[in-house]
């Protein structure tokens, strides 16, 4: 006698992944909040420093005080949210052998990676997103979002952002089945993802050329698309205009 498989079935397992990948990063609370401590100091520092170059004019490429506030802590939030740099836990396992036991389990490995890495992220909105933007309102001007759908647009954006993420750190760690070491290919990766994704500088500080090949990259749908969202900027102001 069969018995008829459902979707709820086949997702249970990673709704659980979900849970693990949440538990998981909870159960390392003081790394977290240590890591919150470092970046909120940076954040300082790169706040510091871009107010220092729009107080020249009062404002640059449209960034004024507040947007440039915004910019910097949700940037600062995000990179762990996001999770721009791979941590080669993946390809360390392609190295040493150990994915055939990944890939002989009766489940999807990119799928269940996925699971968890959401978890991880829904973890990293409540310890690393939400106190800076919260500590950055209070101390410096802030631009808040002046329409409601913009905080329902910054969540879908982040969400996808997550994704995306993921699927370029599982690429680079499956590179690591051609390269067996794929530590040089993630070092580019680091080095360039920084900048192309609008956490260095705001990518409307660069030229038009420039702004235009970045574009044409899923880097900037990484960090800038979903801040430009959240300060209703570019094509985001002109989405919720309509």
């Amino acid at each position: 006698m069969s018995t008829a498989v459902t979707w709820t079935d086949v997702l249970r397992p990673y709704f659980r992944l979900v849970r693990a990948g949440y538990r998981r990063q909870s159960i390392y609370l003081a790394a977290s909040l240590a890591g919150l401590f470092t970046n909120t100091v940076f954040g300082l520092l790169r706040v510091a420093v871009l107010l220092a170059v729009v107080g020249q004019t009062g404002s640059a490429a449209g960034y004024d005080a507040a947007t440039t506030s915004a910019f910097v802590w949700l940037g600062q939030g995000l990179l762990a949210v996001v999770l721009l740099w791979p941590d080669r836990e993946l390809a360390t396992r392609v190295r040493t052998g150990d994915i055939a036991i990944d890939l002989a389990r009766p489940w999807n490995l990119q799928g269940a990676l996925l699971a968890q890495d959401l978890g991880r992220a829904g973890h990293a909105v409540l310890v690393r997103l939400a106190p800076p933007i919260a500590f950055g309102a209070l101390v410096l001007p802030f631009r808040w979002p002046e329409s409601p759908w913009s905080l329902v647009l910054f969540t879908v954006s982040t969400a996808l952002a997550v994704v995306l993420s993921f699927a370029l750190r599982f690429l680079l760690d499956l590179a690591a089945f051609w390269l067996l070491d794929a530590r040089g290919v993630a070092a580019v990766y680091g080095a360039v993802s920084g900048v192309l994704c609008g956490l260095t500088v705001p990518l409307a500080f660069f030229p038009d050329a420039v702004r235009t090949a970045v574009y044409a990259t899923p880097f900037p749908a990484l960090m800038q698309t979903p801040i430009d969202v959240f300060t209703e900027r570019g094509a985001a102001a002109a989405l919720l205009a309509h």
